[in-house]
């Protein structure tokens, strides 16, 4: 991952934290991954330690050839954050990701907070987000990315293993 042209934070982007936070954390993420699962609980401590300053910005990035169910948990979070519960049903997933049958999906979706679950089946079921996954797919292998969890901090890559003490000290050095 040392090539990195990390495309800028816009609309097509889940985003958690201040628009003008000192610093910006973004992860290319895979549901199904366990690294991913092990990064999820991270990034919740460095939200946590550096709020106010940090903007984390999670980018759908699911393995298709290895992790079998990876997009259709990527189109599940989608189909959530379309009814305002993306960031509810991210966590969701990953605190299921051996789970992530087809079936239990609408479940994960009522668990978390997800009002209108036929519209949520229908759009699974129909792949209405397919198109933004391959997009955000697309955007991924043009920055440079090769696999999941990547994380860039201010648009430069983080090479590290994503550790709570690697990755604050990562973003000690990027703030001001």
């Amino acid at each position: 991952m040392t090539d990195i042209a990390l495309s800028p934070v816009d609309a097509h982007d889940h985003v958690r934290g201040p628009a003008d936070a000192l610093v910006t954390l973004v992860e290319y993420g895979d549901f199904q991954c366990p690294y991913c699962v092990e990064a999820h609980a991270v990034v919740g401590e460095i939200e946590q330690r550096f709020a106010g300053r940090l903007r984390f910005v999670f980018r759908q990035f699911p393995l298709r050839a290895i992790h079998v169910y990876a997009e259709a948990a990527a189109e599940a979070a989608e189909a959530a954050g379309a009814q305002g519960k993306f960031w509810e049903m991210y966590d969701r997933l990953f605190a299921q990701s051996r789970g992530l049958v087809g079936g239990q999906l609408a479940q994960y979706a009522r668990d978390a907070g997800v009002a209108d679950l036929e519209r949520f089946t229908r759009e699974l079921e129909a792949g209405t987000y397919r198109g933004r996954i391959d997009a955000a797919l697309a955007r991924g292998e043009e920055s440079g990315i090769e696999g999941t969890p990547s994380f860039c901090i201010n648009g430069e890559p983080f090479e590290d293993e994503p550790t709570v003490d690697a990755l604050s000290t990562a973003i000690e050095a990027a703030l001001p």
